[in-house]
Parts: structure tokens; sequence; C-alpha cells
């Protein structure tokens, strides 16, 4: 979930730690500065007097310097915040229930000591399954660990890792090669664990600007933007779905290489082992660069597997591109944090929604198999508005289906088995109404560069006849009698209505469609001039126009100050903005038809005000 998104759902005690950590780094004037003096000075210059949308904004003007503050906060902490960061940074726990954190910091802790359990007896007897120069590594960094605890004994201190020593074993560790479960477990040989009661954490937590805690509901949330910093500090790359997404197209014997490199048990089922690299934090860039080849294998097989993974196994395009092996690496991670941040589902909504049914249908056992591989608490997940609160998209789920069932699947819904099987599923269940209806406000403002990224290519002379047709499928599914039979009756070679909506005894609602590229909707002596027109048209025929709408991207204040002392024509103004979302209100309402007085009222339709009188 966004932090725009979270901020929205808490009430200003809930959101005081976070912003009083944003007033100290403004305060200290970030590189952004100017910027976010703009933003200040668009509303008011206290920052928790500022709306949630541009608290968001200025804190994506400051995350490097929040990364910093964050990385300096949890050094100097003295509890062991690594081992609930891990939690935090897996998919699917960007919203969690009180109870349910505590159930997973209590397994997580148990999980770990029976592992740290495991790893020391393995090390202590010097176990023959573990290389030698891998119990050497351990070794190593187990030595170092040490003398950064305990020298402060020496000058009669209390025993601590500094920020310094942290960063000098962060450099070893880098070095030796080890992934964070390996780091966490050396660290925890010498360390004693501690464990604190979840009403402590969630505190610590939320003083340091990690999560934000709603009391009324007993839920802590922790924002998307905040997860991938976490995910930064702890030296975890990308997602955890986009890492499976490429583990599960690397042969199996290469996974074998993986796990005897990091001592997991290559033994395990295949779907076991990914799970297992994925949750001993081996880093992407290890595994594509070292990890899965064997010793003698050159540069030039390496960069020859990478192009054929990228391009033939994970299909992806435009390919990476780079010269040197670590370059196309760190373009795949971006490639993959981008696609974390991008808010586009790919297909529609709705169209989410009733893949999400078909699959549960036809998939024995889906719902508990994303339940358990997210860790997510509800009964029953397999619900768009759920899963997109968790981030987690069509593809994601796809992902996780095995090929067979995805293969049984495909064949039952008569869906194209040639080719990318996952892209034939997403094209089957995309619903073109539903696209442009998402993107309805892209098309008011003749915005191409967004229509192309959500995959709707629109020529600009067509994009204006779009815009009316989507605002008469709004009306419809708002419950209007939208009469094209009388709309061209009406028109004439001159005056043509845009839409008009049939009520009772003869009256009408006429309304005109405006989609402009400019910053606001200006043309008030012309609008003005049609609408009379359309007037005119209707009285002809022994019709009363009641009401008369403009639909537009956003008006000037200087059209709305004209509309304001115009009487004659009824006229009110509704931003496409206001008009889509009154639309997605008015589905989750009892009612059949929006009640057209509603419309009557405002010379500037405010959607809030509707939503609050239709529920």
């Amino acid at each position: 979930m966004k932090l725009e998104k979270i901020l929205n759902l808490l009430n200003s005690l809930e959101k005081n730690s976070f912003l009083k950590i944003i007033d100290s780094i403004i305060s200290d004037s970030p590189k952004h500065s100017k910027e976010i003096d703009i933003i200040l000075e668009e509303g008011s210059k206290e920052l928790k007097s500022v709306d949630s949308m541009n608290i968001a904004r200025i804190f994506n003007l400051v995350k490097s310097e929040y990364t910093e503050y964050l990385n300096d906060e949890l050094t100097r902490s003295e509890s062991q915040l690594d081992i609930l960061i891990d939690i935090l940074t897996r998919d699917g726990r960007c919203i969690l229930k009180q109870d349910w954190f505590s159930r997973l910091y209590e397994k997580e802790v148990a999980s770990f000591e029976k592992s740290l359990k495991f790893f020391n007896k393995l090390i202590n007897n010097h176990n023959p399954d573990v290389d030698s120069s891998r119990f050497r590594d351990y070794n190593i960094f187990r030595a170092c660990i040490t003398t950064a605890y305990c020298n402060d004994e020496v000058n009669n201190q209390e025993k601590k890792i500094t920020s310094d020593e942290q960063s000098i074993l962060l450099t070893l560790s880098n070095c030796l090669e080890l992934s964070q479960e390996e780091i966490k477990l050396i660290k925890y040989s010498v360390l004693p664990i501690i464990k604190k009661d979840i009403d402590s954490l969630i505190n610590e937590l939320k003083n340091f600007g990690v999560l934000f805690y709603s009391r009324k509901n007993q839920t802590a949330y922790i924002p998307q933007e905040i997860v991938g910093l976490l995910r930064d500090l702890r030296g975890k790359e990308i997602a955890d779905k986009y890492f499976r997404r490429v583990l599960r197209q690397i042969r199996e014997p290469q996974i074998n290489f993986v796990c005897r490199k990091h001592n997991i048990d290559w033994k395990l089922p295949i779907n076991d082992k990914i799970e297992k690299i994925i949750a001993g934090g081996i880093t992407l860039s290890s595994l594509i660069t070292n990890d899965i080849f064997k010793e003698n294998t050159n540069l030039t097989e390496k960069k020859k597997y990478f192009n054929d993974l990228c391009e033939k196994s994970l299909k992806i395009s435009p390919p990476i591109k780079g010269t040197l092996l670590e370059e196309k690496v760190s373009n795949l991670i971006d490639h993959y944090n981008n696609l974390e941040l991008d808010e586009r589902v790919s297909i529609s909504v709705d169209g989410y929604e009733k893949l999400l049914n078909d699959l549960q249908l036809h998939i024995t056992g889906l719902n508990n198999q994303v339940k358990s591989l997210f860790a997510l608490q509800d009964e029953n997940v397999l619900k768009s508005s759920f899963l997109l609160d968790f981030n987690l998209k069509p593809q994601d789920i796809l992902d996780i289906i095995e090929i067979n069932d995805l293969k049984e699947f495909i064949s039952k819904m008569n869906i194209k088995s040639r080719g990318d099987l996952i892209n034939n599923v997403l094209d089957h269940y995309k619903d073109s109404e539903n696209i442009y209806l998402e993107n309805f406000e892209n098309i008011a403002y003749r915005n191409h560069n967004l229509l192309k990224e959500n995959g709707i290519s629109l020529p600009d002379a067509e994009l204006g006849v779009k815009f009316e047709d989507l605002t008469k499928t709004i009306f419809s599914k708002l419950g209007f009698n939208v009469d094209e039979e009388l709309r061209k009756k009406l028109n004439t070679k001159k005056d043509k209505i845009d839409i008009v909506l049939k009520l009772d005894n003869n009256n009408l609602i006429v309304i005109e469609c405006k989609s402009v590229k400019e910053s606001g909707y200006n043309k008030f002596s012309s609008v003005y001039r049609q609408l009379k027109a359309y007037r005119d048209l209707a009285s002809k025929n022994d019709l009363n126009v009641v009401k008369s709408l403009l639909i537009a991207p956003e008006f000037t204040d200087d059209f709305i100050n004209e509309c304001e002392l115009e009487y004659e024509l009824n006229l009110s103004l509704i931003t496409a903005e206001s008009l889509i979302n009154i639309y997605q209100g008015f589905k989750s309402s009892k009612l059949k038809q929006l009640p057209y007085k509603l419309l009557m009222r405002d010379v500037v339709i405010q959607s809030e005000r509707i939503l609050k009188a239709i529920h």
C-alpha cells in the first residue's frame, strides 16, 4: 500500500512520529529543499497541515536523507531489528494486524533459533558437508563479530557493535559472499537473542518511522516506499516475488550449486530450495554473476546465459542493456524495482477480479497457497482489491501456479496455449472497456505518454470521441437513460449535443465533453453559446433542459467564477476525476440509479459530497 493511501487512513496523532522525522530532515536543508519549499508554500508552511498527497511528494524528495536517518537509527538501536525487518520486507507484510504480527514474530524467532542450533552444531563439529573454504569463511567472520562485540569489555563498557564496526563487518561479509541468513546465523552464534513483546517492537518501529500503527484497527501499516528502503538497508536487491520469478527459470542443477555454496539442503524439492534461497537473503547479483555457475565458466558464457535468461525465459522486452555483466545485472535489478513501484495492473481491476474467480474455481487449493506463501491473515485472499493493497498483481499470482495446473486452466478456459502461457492468460482477461475507464482522466487530458504506458494507443483525433463515449458509458452505469435516438433527432449540422440524458416528463440533462491538454478549461463564452443553442433545440421540440453539465479535465478559477454568475442554463461543472470517482463509489452502493438531484446543487460538483450522500 502506498504512503499516500496509508496517511489517509490515519489520524494526526498516528502520523506524528513520521512527520517529526520529515520535519527534522527538512530543517537540515536537504538536497531538494527548493522543491519542498514550493510544495509547502502551495498549502501551509507547516507539514502537519499539508495533505497526504503532498506529504508523499515531499517524502519522495527526501528519500536519500530518510535512508541515511533509518540506517543510523537502526544501527544505534540495541534491539535486534534485523530479525524483525526481515519479516517486514517480505511480500504480503505491508498490512499487519497486531495479533498476526505477533504470531509472525514468534514463529520467525522460533524458526531462527532452531536454525541457529543446527548451524552451531554444523560448524563447531566441522561437518564434512560444509566445504572447507566455506568453513574458513564462517570462522573468519565469527572471529570478527566476536572482536567487535566483546572489545568494549576492555574499557569496562557495555558490549555492543558500533556503527563503524558494523560498516567494516558489512564490507567483510560482501567480500566473503555471505548471504543475509549466513550473516545472521554467525552473528547470533556470538550475540544472545533477546525477544521483546510486540507492543514494544511496534512502538520502537513507529518512533523510527518504519511503520504506522492504528490503535483503532490494531493494525500496523508499512508503506511500499519504506519497504523499498528497508530492503536496501538489508541488502535485499528486489522483492521476493521477482526473485522467485527469476529462480523458477533457472535449471535445478544450477539451483543446487547455490544451495551447496550457502549451506542449504540441495536434496529438498525444487520449490522448497527456491523458497530457502529467497529466505536466505542471497542477492540476485551474487546468484547470477557467480553462484549458479561452475568455477571454470568464463565471462562470455555468463553473458550469453544472462541474455538468454532475460530474453527467452523471462521474456523481458525491451532487452536488458549493458556492456559489463555487472551493468546488465544492475539494470535487471532496476527493471524489477521499477515494476514494484509501477501502479499499473496490466489488466483492468475488473478483469483481475474475474481472473481470480476463475482461478479459484478451477485450481484446487490456490487460495491457501497464496495465503501461505505471502503469510496473509484473511481467510479468502483471492480478491483483487485485497491483493492490490499488498501490491500483488495478476502476474505475481500466475507466477506461483504450477505449470501443469496452469496448462489445465488454459485448456478449460479455451485460452490460447501457444507461446507465453502467462501472457496468454493476461491477454484473455484484458477488458478493453474497463482499461479505458481506468484511464478516463488520461484520455480527458489527452496524455499520450501515460496512455501508451498503460497499453492504450489512440490517435489524437480519436481521443475526443473516446472521451464522449466513455462519459456515456459512465452515465449509463450510473443508471441514467442515455438517449442516443433523441440526441440524433435534436442535433443539426451546426449544433451537435454530445450526450442527452432523458428524465421523466420531457425533462433532459444535456452534457458537453471537453478533452484538452491545457491545465484548465477556460473558454466560457464558447461553451455558453453551445449549451444555450442545445437548450433552444430542446425547447423547439417541447423538451425542457433542467440541467446542463460540462465535463472536462479541470477548470480555471476564472471559468468557475463566470459559471457562478450564470443563471440561465443551470450549468454545473464536473472534472473527469470527480466523475470517475462518483462512478467507482456508486458501484459499491445499493442504488440502481444515481439520484439526478444530487447533480443540481453546486456549480463545481464535488465527488466527496455525492459519495457521502449515496452510502
